[in-house]
């Protein structure tokens, strides 16, 4: 059932554990992430990976890709990769003082997709840890603050719809629009529904003159995502539960939860 990769970006599934510190999604790619974190994400030292252009840490005997390189990552294949797992890290001095124990527990997140201990270093100082597995079908991301969360999705929200739905100019050419990030605001607001396993569906937006609106159905608590799939396609002939309204003539974003 998996879809290929150009078809995930339309459907954004979020279920976060605030006690364990992270984030399953559906629909958000590492070039996503990337793009919204430019210039201030660190070094990643590469746990699972296809990267030709990585650097070697001889302590840890891992490949990690320098920030100046992220770029170059992001625009690769990273969905190709299959596994792609990272944490973050600030010196490499800082890998190079990990001890047995703590590289056993990075080992282990990239090989099982889940911690020993909350993954959160101070000799790394990092914010992330990236778990993906066809890079956009399934993320499991560990934030040090859920801050950084909701700045992605407010973000990648408003990219998506300029890709998604781009409007038709006087003479009939489609061109991108750009929109404001989506209030923080509103997607804390949000945060009941996100604990539950919330999909905002962007495939079906309601395009009229005056405003859009992003339809959005609890789905419930999944980590196989073709059973995550198959639940949306039964609940989207169902009404949703909330709605993310963009208001064209203010250009601002309102909720209406249903």
């Amino acid at each position: 059932m998996k879809k290929h990769h150009q078809d995930i970006r339309d459907l954004v599934y979020i279920h976060l554990n605030q006690s364990d510190q992270y984030v399953l999604t559906h629909g958000i790619e590492f070039t996503e992430f990337a793009a919204v974190f430019s210039g201030s994400l660190n070094n990643l030292l590469l746990l699972q990976h296809r990267f030709d252009d990585a650097d070697f840490n001889m302590h840890t005997l891992l490949e990690y890709c320098p920030d100046d390189r992220i770029g170059k990552l992001a625009a690769d294949d990273v969905y190709g990769y299959g596994n792609f797992c990272w944490i973050d890290f600030q010196e490499e001095e800082g890998l190079n003082e990990l001890t047995g124990q703590e590289m056993a527990e990075l080992l282990y997140l990239g090989h099982h997709k889940h911690h020993l201990k909350m993954p959160f270093y101070n000799k790394l100082g990092n914010r992330f840890v990236y778990l993906a597995h066809d890079d956009g079908w399934f993320n499991k991301t560990y934030y040090r603050t859920f801050k950084d969360f909701f700045q992605l999705l407010s973000d990648t929200i408003a990219a998506k719809l300029g890709e998604l739905k781009p409007e038709k100019s006087l003479l009939g050419l489609r061109k991108k629009r750009t929109y404001p990030p989506v209030n923080k605001e509103i997607l804390l607001s949000l945060t009941p529904f996100f604990k539950e396993g919330l999909c905002l569906a962007l495939k079906d937006a309601d395009v009229q003159r005056t405003k859009i609106e992003i339809p959005a159905w609890v789905l419930g608590d999944f980590a196989n995502m073709d059973d995550m799939y198959e639940e949306y396609q039964e609940m989207a002939d169902k009404p949703c539960h909330a709605k993310i309204i963009y208001d064209k003539k203010t250009k601002e974003w309102k909720l209406n939860v249903i």
